[in-house]
């Protein structure tokens, strides 16, 4: 349990998701007054990120709240995907294939329901990596140490010899606190020098 691992965040590190101004567009279609949408659904989106309720739940609560019919039901959640996977970080997605066979690779991603299927349909992260833990199918998210070890340990390597990237940084400074070493992840290029090092580094 000594080889040296790279974590990595999937949103604003793996992919690009950039607010796209869905949830005021449904807003003003359906005349409610804005952070309607987020008032009323902020517990089925806490619950759907930790697993605690299913995907056809979430369809049903989303229906029920806002009123929506089923072809309103199919578009809001499509606009919901469409803003949560973004778009795949090309350079960096390249740099971590590269890395596959030198070190441990593992993603640990604070999730929602149905994300692994469409995000392994569009960008193949379960062959980018060695392990994916989503927070929806561990009941657990970051910050909180427990995801940390449930990435570490699926992984099967020691916290010191595990660099984590993420875009947050509450997470990075949790990840450091839960032993790994961590880095803040702004761009590809300092980044990418950063896991450099991080292997040349490694026992």
């Amino acid at each position: 349990m000594t080889e040296t691992s790279v974590i990595l965040d999937i949103g604003g590190v793996l992919e690009y998701t950039p607010e796209t101004g869905w949830v005021q567009r449904w807003e003003e279609r359906l005349e409610l007054a804005p952070g309607t949408v987020g008032e009323r659904m902020r517990d089925v989106w806490q619950a759907g990120s930790v697993g605690s309720i299913s995907e056809q739940e979430v369809h049903e609560q989303v229906a029920a709240r806002l009123g929506l019919d089923a072809p309103q039901l199919e578009a809001f959640m499509a606009d919901l995907w469409t803003e949560y996977v973004g778009t795949p970080n090309e350079e960096l997605i390249a740099y971590v294939r590269g890395l596959r066979g030198s070190c441990r690779l593992g993603i640990l991603s604070n999730s929602f329901v149905g994300a692994r299927e469409r995000e392994t349909a569009l960008y193949h992260f379960d062959e980018l990596v060695d392990q994916i833990v989503y927070s929806h199918e561990i009941g657990i998210g970051k910050p909180d140490a427990r995801a940390f070890e449930a990435a570490r340990a699926a992984l099967d390597v020691r916290p010191e010899n595990c660099l984590f990237i993420d875009d947050v940084a509450v997470n990075v400074e949790a990840a450091q606190a839960a032993g790994m070493q961590a880095h803040l992840f702004e761009d590809n290029a300092r980044s990418i020098a950063r896991i450099a090092a991080h292997l040349d580094a490694s026992p």
